[in-house]
Parts: C-alpha cells; sequence; structure tokens
C-alpha cells in the first residue's frame, strides 16, 4: 500500500526535474496580427447611404477617411455593383493629398481638415470642390464621424458643419447613418 502512494510523488519528481531550465517572459515583438485597420467610408446605392470597409494607415483620422472617401467607389463594388458618390471631386489639377498626419507632411490646402470639439465636428473641404448636395453633405459626416468613433466610442450624436470649397454650409448630423 506505502508503494502505491508513493506512485504519484516520484511521478511529480520525474515532471518537474526533466532538465529544462526555468526561463522569465521572452520579448519577441508585437502583438501577433493578421488584419488590417478598417474605416467605414460611405457611399450611395440605389438613392441610400451604403458603408463600405476600406484599409486604412490611420484609424480614427476623420481626414484619412476622407481622402478615402475623395477617391471614389471601387469598380464593381456595392451589392448591385454600382456604387456611386455626391461628393465632388478634387479638381482634376490636383491629387490627393498625403495624410497630414504622417510625419514630414504639412497639412495641404487641398486636403479637407475636419476639427472636433466635444459632439460638435467642423469640416471644411478645399477650394474647388464645390456645389456639395445634401447627400454629398451627409457622406462626408457619416464617413468623418464613424472614422473619429473609432479611436472615440460614445453614443451622443456627433452634430458637424460642412463648407464646401465655394462656402456653402451645410450643418448634419451622423444620427441615422447606416451600421452607425
Amino acid at each position: 500500500m506505502k508503494a502505491l502512494r508513493s506512485i504519484p510523488l516520484l511521478s511529480l519528481l520525474a515532471l518537474t526535474s526533466c532538465g529544462i531550465p526555468a526561463t522569465g517572459v521572452v520579448e519577441a515583438g508585437g502583438p501577433a496580427s493578421g488584419t488590417f485597420p478598417m474605416t467605414q467610408v460611405y457611399f450611395v446605392e440605389n438613392g441610400a447611404l451604403v458603408a463600405m470597409p476600406r484599409t486604412t494607415e490611420l484609424p480614427g483620422d476623420p481626414e484619412a477617411a476622407l481622402q478615402l472617401l475623395m477617391s471614389g467607389p471601387l469598380a464593381g463594388e456595392g451589392r448591385s455593383g454600382g456604387l456611386s458618390t455626391e461628393v465632388p471631386g478634387v479638381p482634376t489639377s490636383m491629387a490627393l493629398p498625403p495624410a497630414a498626419d504622417e510625419p514630414g507632411n504639412p497639412p495641404s490646402p487641398d486636403a479637407p481638415t475636419v476639427t472636433v470639439k466635444g459632439d460638435a465636428m467642423t469640416i471644411r473641404l478645399p477650394p474647388g470642390m464645390d456645389g456639395l448636395s445634401d447627400t454629398g453633405a451627409r457622406q462626408i459626416v457619416c464617413t468623418a464621424a464613424a472614422a473619429y468613433r473609432l479611436t472615440r466610442p460614445s453614443d451622443a450624436t456627433i452634430t458637424a458643419e460642412v463648407t464646401d470649397g465655394g462656402g456653402r454650409r451645410i450643418t448634419a448630423s451622423d444620427e441615422g447613418c447606416p451600421e452607425r
């Protein structure tokens, strides 16, 4: 009977003395990642706004998200393959500017600018981007607010004043944006 009691003790000793030295935490770089940060960009399909995911290098940055919006929908994108936009394009003499937050890139006068104070957002489009429709303003507000919420989640409605390149001002909120 004594021999049967000593078997668990001998097994434990055998397992703990296998010759592998104890080590501390081994640093091996950042966490594993197989996905890219995404942001929602809003386009028009059959007269309604639809959110389309886009990869972004600057998650949470409304200005970077607006640059993705300004580049337009991808060919064949959407349920019917017919997404469109009512956001006026960048004048052909201007190329889409690099994101202002990237190191070494100053803010460009050809890029949209976004400022946020509390739940109020101010969005200014560059000169030449005028003739903004109400639907285009909703695209801009929904896209900028969705990007902003990526890093600052809140249930509060964001109200934005959008000023197009011609000086026309439109006030809208992100209330009712699809997939908010």
